[in-house]
């Protein structure tokens, strides 16, 4: 058995019936209300983290839907979508006790309101400049003069508000906003993570995803604070589901097939 088996053998040891179910503790903390509210990010182009609708449905697919669907089959409980514009409107929910489990961006800010488990994605966070821009690289972004937009209370927004010195950094609630702006010519440069830039460039020929970047982290399960058995039946979830192909088989559904699932949470991400 190689050593990844021997993690998700390890984690899942708690997991076998000769001892107690541990859905048992888990349901009390991941389902209170009988059903697993699932926050997902919803968007108009697709990542690691956000969602996209079905045009034909109009229901939402993408990474957290199918992680949430499988979550949810493992609890034997209903799922509910819980939707929301960004991670950080995610975020602030979380503290009214609105859902149960997300999966989202990680930071040092965003790790004081949630418990993070284990990343199923590592990314970074870059620019796009639009069609024609003289700008070249992510060094010559942070000049007088330029704006550059992003989405607010968010990981990548707070890394672009204290990696700018010279450029105006404004804030939006969402994706959809970030577009409208760069159609009304009042963006130099959006920052986003580097695969949801990619999809936002294809709607603007011509857009360039600058090299490099200016963070990295990584995407992962989180649960309210306080819910220690939820935290440890997620954590178990993650490893496994990376460990048997499903965050696998989920990041192809959304194309993004040239993403590669985090490696296990024991060794460095």
């Amino acid at each position: 058995m190689n050593a990844l088996a021997l993690l998700v053998a390890g984690l899942l040891a708690a997991f076998s019936p000769a001892r107690a179910d541990p859905r048992d503790g888990a349901l009390k903390e991941l389902a209170p209300t009988g059903t697993l509210r699932v926050a997902i990010g919803v968007g108009p182009t697709a990542s690691a983290f956000y969602c996209t609708r079905d045009p034909l449905s109009d229901r939402p697919r993408g990474v957290a839907v199918d992680l949430g669907a499988e979550l949810s089959r493992m609890l034997r409980v209903p799922v509910e979508y819980v939707e929301y514009q960004s991670s950080g409107e995610i975020t602030e929910a979380g503290k009214t006790g609105a859902w149960d489990v997300t999966f989202m961006p990680v930071d040092a800010e965003r790790a004081k309101a949630v418990e993070f488990g284990p990343a199923y994605y590592n990314f970074e966070s870059t620019y796009l400049v639009p069609p024609g821009s003289a700008i070249k690289t992510i060094e010559e972004v942070d000049r007088p003069g330029v704006q550059v937009i992003g989405v607010e209370n968010t990981a990548t927004g707070r890394a672009a508000a204290a990696a700018l010195k010279n450029a105006k950094l404004v804030t939006f609630r969402s994706v959809a906003e970030l577009m409208g702006e760069m159609r009304a010519g009042r963006a130099d440069a959006v920052a986003l993570s580097r695969e949801s830039l990619r999809n936002f460039a294809a709607a603007f020929p011509g857009a360039r995803v600058l090299a490099g970047h200016f963070f990295a982290s990584r995407v992962a399960v989180a649960v309210p604070k306080g819910r220690p058995e939820a935290l440890a039946f997620v954590t178990a979830f993650v490893e496994n589901a990376k460990f048997t192909g499903s965050v696998r088989r989920a990041l192809d559904g959304a194309g993004l097939k040239e993403a590669e699932v985090a490696p296990p949470a024991t060794q460095k991400n």
